[in-house]
């Protein structure tokens, strides 16, 4: 049998070029171990945090006055929330003015593509990840180990700010809809004082139920005066009462009472005339003012959610300086390099071998003719 067909032929070859594949193996580790060294050297800090719920923003659970007890920790919309915030570019925009990166990165700022190149170099150092547990994990690297960690905790608390700003604006929201609804259930009010104001200077009417039972009132005894008045002249005038100044007396008193009455008549017809369009403005009042009221009661509440501080994360773990590098790991490059030369130089050499009594001139002439 062939040897070059066994697995003691591959052997004999790899013996036969040992010095080919030992010289490119050591080659290629002395050259990744000078690269290794030549590499920046990379620390990363880490910070963990949970997403709140914006439950803890609303006024009922601010005040403690919610039946429900509110949920502390947030929902997986609260997470991807966070995320998307955490991913944008106004978070890259302001580590590059917070953190000086151009000048960190040796990117020319008034470069045209300066802007894309800083926020890709940014982004190559940062990474922010949901664990398992639903945490958030956000991780920053940088050669200095201190600005690594300042990084972190500056990227974590600009999230929880633009968290709460998001909540803030439909807080705000909220309150601008509370004023304008106060605003105009004012002026209807005072449209209403102005139509009573109107209908008290036309009809009379202020006190509906006072005044309907004290004119009833009076009615009642003009009429039983009046009816007592005219059955007495009745009576003298039957009895052929002869005092003329007595007579005269009591007609004119009877013409008092016909006169009063008949203007209390009056005074009641335009009395019932305003008293319904007053009954009905009354009740329209109080019930607009009990709204009102209860819209002030909503409107302090959502002002004072909205001037008040909540959290948008919960902290787990602050971003600390890290003692070890992140990398590069230089054994590891060295090692994983020196492990593919040998492969490569394996079958480098295999081929060669095999196919080195081929008259590859011949093979390609014969092709060509």
């Amino acid at each position: 049998m062939d040897t070059k067909d066994n697995l003691l032929g591959v052997i004999a070859t790899l013996f036969k070029w040992k010095k080919i594949i030992i010289a490119t193996c050591a080659a290629t580790a002395i050259g990744a171990a000078i690269v290794s060294l030549v590499l920046p050297v990379y620390y990363k800090s880490t910070t963990i945090f949970y997403a709140a719920s914006p439950d803890l923003a609303v006024p009922a659970s601010i005040f403690g006055i919610s039946a429900e007890a509110p949920d502390y920790y947030g929902t997986e919309n609260d997470i991807d929330r966070i995320l998307s915030i955490a991913n944008s570019g106004q978070l890259v925009a302001f580590m590059v003015d917070s953190f000086d990166l151009y000048e960190r990165y040796d990117i020319d700022p008034k470069s045209p593509r300066g802007s894309y190149y800083v926020a890709l170099e940014f982004q190559s150092h940062f990474d922010v990840v949901k664990t398992k547990y639903d945490a958030i994990e956000l991780s920053i690297e940088d050669e200095d180990k201190e600005t690594a960690a300042r990084m972190t905790n500056a990227a974590r608390n600009f999230i929880n700010n633009m968290a709460q700003e998001v909540i803030k604006a439909a807080q705000a929201k909220t309150v601008r809809t509370f004023e304008e609804n106060i605003a105009q259930k004012e002026a209807d009010m005072k449209m209403m004082n102005d139509s009573m104001q109107r209908i008290r200077l036309r009809y009379g009417v202020y006190n509906t139920k006072a005044q309907s039972e004290n004119l009833s009132e009076l009615i009642a005894t003009g009429e039983a005066k009046l009816n007592q008045s005219r059955a007495r002249m009745a009576s003298l005038r039957n009895a052929n009462f002869r005092q003329k100044d007595t007579l005269t007396l009591l007609q004119a008193n009877i013409t008092g009472y016909e006169s009063q009455l008949q203007q209390l008549y009056t005074r009641l017809d335009t009395f019932n005339q305003g008293m319904a369009l007053m009954d009905y403005l009354v009740e329209s009042q109080l019930q607009a003012s009990e709204q009102l009221a209860e819209d002030k009661e909503h409107y302090k509440m959502s002002k004072a959610g909205f001037n008040s501080e909540f959290p948008a994360i919960f902290l787990l773990e602050e971003g600390q300086v890290p003692v070890i590098k992140e990398r590069p790991k230089r054994a590891l490059m060295v090692v994983a390099a020196t492990a593919i030369a040998f492969i490569f130089s394996v079958l480098g050499v295999l081929i060669f071998d095999t196919y080195r009594d081929v008259n590859w001139r011949e093979i390609v002439n014969g092709k060509n003719a």
